[in-house]
């Protein structure tokens, strides 16, 4: 996005993030300005009822003219693209001075009156002007007030405003109003998403993971799901007011329950306010602050009145009146026992009100927009449920975003470029994650990730409260733990002969016991399994092939065709019972992974998202990136590592239904047909030059070894080589006498090797260093081989000799993997940092004993698929793209990575339970 042009508009820096769209710095280039552009997601361009929500914000912000309000200066539509041009307002915003504030003195109560009080003069007006013109803002809150640094104040996002009838009436206000509750009670199922803040705004949670943001300034009446009209922000800006004084919110609480009550049944403590505040303005936020609607402060035109006398000394003349005199003998007797009298009738019903129990907890559904993203799998909430880690793509490069519930935007955590499958430390202080083929941990507080394990191809982990990390090190092993500041793993689980994954693993609360899934397995014996640190013959609890999720304090929650279900279970005795409850529906799973797009926290808190498995296409692409062509059509079953015959006319691809991944074969019209049976994971296919045999790797002897079968399928397939570590195969010399193959070693990582297949037929080291070798490919003469290495630090692509190990030629400058030859092997191409594939001449000494790559030129952008592996380069992958003899390109596209459907947060999920 930075760096292209919207209209006239230069995209130049990314502000920040919301549920309604990413908001940009840009330069108006016909008017040599700054401005705010706000882009609605793509994923939400064709929702209709988003658009026309983005729509009516502009139309709502073209009506406002007012100094004190953020104006609009259009709405582009291009591309299929929809942004909303603005004002941009420098400074902080108010909840930034606030805090600023506290850090300065802990001990003061908030902002100085010098300083508080002519801002919210300010946004008195701003919000006096808006309801002159019919509308209400419904969403004010700190965090959309801006302050500049001469003092000015600006008012931001009425995208959820509601426009009233030109009188204030109750006609188009009460359609408003009954849309703005937070729950339906009539669709329990089906909380109205169209315009309440508190559903739209994924920024309004805090807490314990629930809403407090927007909800801590919401109306009693807004709360209760009644009709909303100006009083409601009279009510929101007292709020906003109170903190500024007091430093503190008004109405707080440990929940969303806690905050409603707070606001339905009790008083802001008023000891708070400065000494120093003019009575007059006292008795004017206590009225604004009046829990019926009726007695609250009816226009902010009276609130600026108060405001403009607010630094005169005097009381006002309600609380200055001179008291009657008291009365005397028997009318003051009179008076005495009337006054008892009330106190009594009132007390009585107070006292009743008071010890009524809290209302019971409702389930609430809000959504979570986030950045696209090809793995939709890769999120984790905290453990206290107060925000959410998840995987996004950024400048071409999937990063670990984080996102604090109380906070207005998402955060990408540098040095985490090719992140993947987050998970917490029990105190919520740091991430734990996988990439470059590592283990990696990283502090929420600063600094950057550090290593703690090799994990070539990490598929989960899990961290408990004695610094313990158990993971899973690659696709295909057992699970291993490691102290989390780093050091030797140790083995937890061993895989037995038909086991193909250990993955996934999840600490009970005992910290010693853990949950995992044998994933990719036999069907007897794929499931959810617990497991101890003291190793043992771990249990099965489920049979599902997507990995169960333990949620606090006893239930096992898994997908089942589509729709999330809750299991009761005891993490003591290991048992589960009863029958399965739905919890929510359409949850996405990738069966390739054995895991469902959702996590849950311990304080009952869920977030789940639709997808899974990327739906992919192989697609022929010329060398602009044109589609030319297709082979098959949108397959969901996950293809992946496709891998062309020299000819071009037949394609093996690896492909995963019902949680079986096998090879396929398809002939030139994209006719597949299945080529491996085997219930054991089949993956990672490569021909022969002459076309006539297929070596894959298969976990049916254990870990991954590799075989080969004839492409006609005329014999079964026999083992080439079955060896303790695990193997991926590479790619097979155009002589047809060696495969080369990549090896883990648990002292040097990934190394290169070559299978001679005569003769001795025995492996020898091709490249054996402390670094990664990985995505080999010979040249077609046979004479080079290219492949990556992260020796530099980061993934670039090699050339050197073979079979003699003599010079190494660096081909990429600025990050690459996956390098593929063009077929007469004056060209390499390879996929670059950017996401860009990327060709760079070779030329060929004449005496034949060297080469000298030529400057690399970006051919097109690509969205790869991902293989059974996230990211690219890693040893269980091979590259998502062949080249054909005529110099078309065989892509393994991921379809519909743009349209990233949001993060759905489900509050009280368990709820039903608790009765």
């Amino acid at each position: 996005m930075i760096g292209t042009r919207i209209g006239v508009y230069d995209v130049v820096a990314k502000i920040g993030e919301g549920g309604m769209g990413a908001v940009y710095r840009a330069t108006d280039t016909s008017l040599s300005r700054q401005v705010a552009v706000k882009v609605l997601p793509d994923a939400f361009a064709s929702d209709a009822e988003r658009l026309a929500r983005f729509e009516r914000e502009a139309k709502t912000l073209a009506s406002l003219n007012h100094p004190h309000i953020a104006a609009i200066y259009g709405f582009e539509k291009s591309g299929g693209m929809h942004a909303l041009v603005m004002e941009l307002v420098e400074g902080d915003d108010l909840s930034v001075r606030i805090a600023a504030a506290h850090r300065l003195s802990p001990t003061a109560h908030g902002l100085p009156l010098d300083e508080a009080l002519p801002i919210a003069r300010q946004i008195a007006e701003a919000l006096e002007a808006a309801h002159e013109q019919g509308i209400i803002h419904r969403d004010l809150k700190p965090a959309n007030i801006k302050v500049r640094s001469d003092g000015t104040v600006k008012v931001l996002d009425f995208g959820l405003a509601k426009a009233l009838d030109p009188g204030g009436g109750a006609g188009q206000a009460g359609r408003a109003g009954a849309e703005a509750g937070v729950y339906r009670p009539d669709r329990p199922d089906r909380p109205d998403l169209s315009a309440s803040p508190t559903l739209t705004s994924p920024a309004m949670l805090t807490g314990a993971g629930m809403i407090l943001g927007t909800a801590a300034y919401m109306s009693p009446e807004q709360a209760k799901g009644r009709t909303v009209d100006r009083r409601a922000d009279v009510w929101a800006f007292g709020c906003v007011l109170y903190e500024m004084l007091t430093g503190t919110r008004a109405f707080a609480g440990a929940d969303i329950q806690d905050t409603f009550v707070a606001i339905m049944r009790d008083e802001p403590d008023w000891t708070r306010l400065p000494a120093t505040l003019p009575q007059a303005l006292v008795a004017y936020l206590k009225r604004c602050l009046q829990k019926d609607a009726r007695q609250r402060v009816q226009s902010m035109g009276d609130v600026r009145l108060a405001l403009e006398g607010g630094f005169e000394t005097a009381a006002s003349p309600t609380t200055a009146a001179v008291a009657p005199a008291a009365p005397r003998g028997r009318l003051a007797w009179t008076a005495r026992a009337v006054a008892a009298a009330v106190i009594v009738a009132l007390a009585t019903p107070a006292a009743l009100y008071f010890r009524r129990a809290a209302p019971d907890p409702i389930v609430t559904r809000l959504e979570l927009a986030t950045p696209p993203t090809s793995d939709p799998l890769s999120m984790a909430l905290s453990p206290d449920g107060r925000q959410i880690a998840y995987i996004a793509t950024t400048e071409g490069q999937p990063k670990l975003w984080v996102r604090p519930f109380d906070q207005a935007t998402a955060t990408a955590l540098p040095g985490t470029d090719g992140a993947a499958y987050p998970f917490w430390a029990p105190d919520g202080r740091a991430i734990g994650f996988f990439a470059d083929g590592k283990l990696k941990r990283i502090g929420l507080s600063g600094g950057g990730p550090q290593v703690v394990a090799d994990a070539p191809t990490g598929r989960g982990g899990t961290w408990n409260a004695d610094e313990v990390i158990v993971f899973s090190p690659r696709s295909v092993s057992g699970l291993l733990r490691v102290p989390a500041i780093g050091g030797t793993p140790a083995a937890v689980t061993e895989l037995k002969v038909g086991d193909n994954s250990h993955r996934w693993p999840q600490f009970l609360p005992d910290g010693h016991h853990f949950l995992f899934t044998l994933g990719l397995g036999q069907t007897d014996t794929r499931g959810t399994y617990v497991g101890s640190l003291d190793g043992g013959t771990p249990t099965r609890v489920v049979p599902d092939e997507v990995a169960a999720v333990f949620a606090s304090p006893d239930r096992l929650l898994v997908v089942r065709q589509g729709v999330l279900m809750a299991l009761h279970f005891d993490p003591v005795r290991a048992v589960v019972s009863g029958d399965p409850v739905p919890v929510a529906r359409s949850v996405g799973v990738d069966t390739t992974l054995s895991r469902g797009a959702f996590t849950v926290s311990a304080t009952g808190v869920l977030a789940h998202r639709p997808g899974g498995g990327q739906r992919r296409q192989l697609t022929w692409l010329d060398r602009a990136g044109r589609t030319v062509g297709t082979v098959n059509g949108p397959d969901d079953a996950s293809p992946a590592n496709p891998a062309l015959t020299r000819d071009g006319q037949q394609v093996a691809v690896q492909r995963t239904i019902q949680g079986n991944t096998d090879i396929w074969l398809l002939d030139a019209r994209g006719v597949p047909s299945r080529f491996t049976f085997d219930s054991n994971l089949d993956n990672l296919p490569v021909w022969s030059a002459d076309g006539r045999r297929v070596v894959f790797q298969s976990s049916r002897s254990g870990t991954g070894n590799l075989f080969v079968k004839p492409a006609d399928g005329s014999a079964e397939e026999q083992a080439l080589l079955v060896t303790p570590e695990g193997k991926a195969p590479q790619d097979w010399s155009p002589d047809g006498r060696t495969l080369l193959y990549t090896a883990l070693s648990p002292k040097t990582g990934v190394d290169l090797w070559a299978l001679p297949l005569d003769g001795d037929k025995k492996p020898f080291p091709v490249l054996q260093t402390a670094f990664n070798e990985m995505d080999a490919q010979f040249s077609l003469d046979g004479h080079w081989i290219a492949y990556v290495s992260n020796q530099s630090g980061e993934a670039e692509v090699f050339v050197r000799a073979f079979p003699e190990s003599r010079g190494q030629w660096q081909v990429s400058t600025a990050g690459g993997t996956q390098p593929r030859w063009r077929a007469d092997g004056k060209e390499l191409f390879y996929v670059a940092r950017d996401g860009r594939l990327t060709a760079t001449p070779i030329v060929t000494a004449a005496d034949g004993l060297s080469l000298a790559p030529g400057a690399p030129a970006a051919l097109f952008p690509v969205r790869l698929a991902s293989g059974v592996s996230v990211g690219v380069g890693t040893f269980n992958e091979r590259p998502q793209y062949a080249v054909a003899p005529d110099g078309r390109f065989l892509v393994n596209l991921a379809l519909d990575t743009e349209a990233t459907p949001p993060i759905s947060i489900v509050l009280n999920w368990d709820a039903p339970f608790r009765k």
